[in-house]
């Protein structure tokens, strides 16, 4: 079968042979040669590029949010988790209750040289033992530093007792002079150091003087100043002490809660040793707070964001399908009379709704291209500008043209069925 001009292509009845031939009462089923097909089909929307281009335009738009609703979830999923990871995925607390009296005679539950036993477990970067009551939270300190007319020179502050690795600990840093060692500990060296929000209160910004300050009767030497604390925030407005000094002034001898940072992974198994470092034969008694699974929580937060964003996609894809139905009964409508020519001429009911369906096949099927690579280039792009790093799915890359192709192929079925069901003699007979 060929074209000539631009005279559509139609089926040509096949002459009956053999036993159909003899008989009389058989004819040849109208064939059409599928590349026929789709040339009619691509000449019909090449026919009405602009349409066409518009028409497409509602699929690539559904098939883009689509690709980037999942491709930025997966991404910002992928994200979040890293984040948690960095900032908590290696922090491990162990609360340590307070022993009725009594209980145990040979000592405290956690003695402050248990930190090195944990300091020493496979994993561990820094360790800190703290000790605070009910009493010693709510201390009137008062600072020596001369202060300007109106100034308070008293606060309310909290005053703690911590080993020497608490800076490490808390991922603070000294803003200024030096945190207590071992030496002033072991010698009972009357100093303290201020968190930053108490040395601000305090008026004290510089330690190079000696500043002191004054609470319960007791002067101490401020010997530095800690700031930037990410863990145990309350620590920035307290007033910390040696061990040593804060069991002869303050009676704070009990160690309550115990900070450990890890390596990355190695949370979980240092959560189940320390205690057993900490308080050998009861270490059931001991609270330990340990980061979830991270496996879990990567998928609850993609599963979380995913769900969240999904429907927008899918919203999308059903305005996309509605526009393709939409122009294609709209061409059908318009097409009337080389319908009914066709029909004429022995085109089958088939055929006919078979150009139609492949005409909106295609356009679903080129926007899903498009938008499949305007997605994937859209969440590349905002990937490399937050300086993240981009997960894209191979199957969604591959499903997504598939995807516009199936919408333009449920989109198309209802006109192409009208299409159809129209008789020859109404068809030519419709006006054009």
């Amino acid at each position: 079968m060929t074209r000539t001009g631009s005279a559509p292509a139609v089926p040509v009845p096949v002459p009956a042979t053999g036993a159909a031939a003899a008989g009389g009462a058989r004819t040849a089923r109208p064939w059409m040669d599928p590349r026929d097909l789709w040339t009619e089909a691509l000449a019909g929307i090449l026919a009405r590029p602009v349409r066409s281009a518009l028409t497409t335009l509602g699929t690539v738009l559904g098939i883009t949010t689509l690709v980037i609703t999942i491709g930025v979830a997966s991404t910002a999923g992928n994200q979040i988790v890293g984040r948690f990871d960095a900032l908590t995925a290696t922090s491990v607390a162990v609360k340590v209750p307070a022993a009725p009296p009594g209980e145990n005679g040979d000592g405290p539950l956690v003695r402050w040289s248990g930190t090195d036993a944990v300091r020493r477990l496979a994993g561990v970067e820094s360790v800190a033992a703290l000790a605070d009551s009910a009493e010693t939270n709510s201390v009137q300190v008062r600072s020596n530093d001369v202060n300007a007319p109106g100034d308070a020179s008293g606060q309310t502050l909290a005053v703690v007792a911590a080993s020497d690795g608490l800076p490490a600990a808390v991922r603070g840093t000294m803003t200024a002079g030096r945190f207590y060692d071992t030496g002033n500990i072991d010698r009972r060296d009357q100093v303290a150091v201020l968190g930053d929000q108490a040395a601000k209160l305090l008026g004290i910004s510089r330690v190079e003087d000696a500043p002191a300050v004054f609470f319960q009767g007791q002067s101490y030497t401020v010997i530095g100043i800690l700031g930037g604390i990410k863990r145990e925030r309350r620590l920035s407005t307290a007033v910390i002490l040696p061990p040593t000094v804060a069991a002869d002034r303050l009676a704070l001898r009990d160690v309550n809660l115990v900070l450990v940072n890890t390596a990355m992974g190695a949370a979980r198994q240092v959560a189940r040793q320390a205690p057993i470092a900490l308080a050998p034969g009861h270490q059931d008694a001991l609270g330990v707070e340990a980061p979830p699974d991270l496996s879990k929580a990567r998928d609850g937060v993609q599963s979380d964001v995913n769900g969240l964003f999904l429907v927008l996609g899918l919203v999308s894809l059903v305005v996309g399908a509605i526009g393709i139905a939409n122009v294609t009964l709209v061409t059908v409508m318009e097409r009337v009379g080389e319908i009914g020519l066709r029909r004429a001429l022995g085109a089958s009911r088939r055929q006919v709704a078979g150009q139609f369906l492949l005409e909106s096949t295609t356009i679903g099927l080129l926007g899903g291209i498009v938008g499949a690579a305007l997605g994937i280039t859209i969440v590349v792009c905002v990937a490399v500008v937050k300086q993240w790093t981009p997960v894209l799915d191979l199957g969604l890359a591959f499903g997504a043209p598939l995807a516009g192709a199936l919408v333009g192929l449920l989109a198309g079925l209802y006109p192409s069925l009208r299409a159809a069901r129209m008789e020859p003699v109404d068809a030519l007979r419709a006006p054009s």
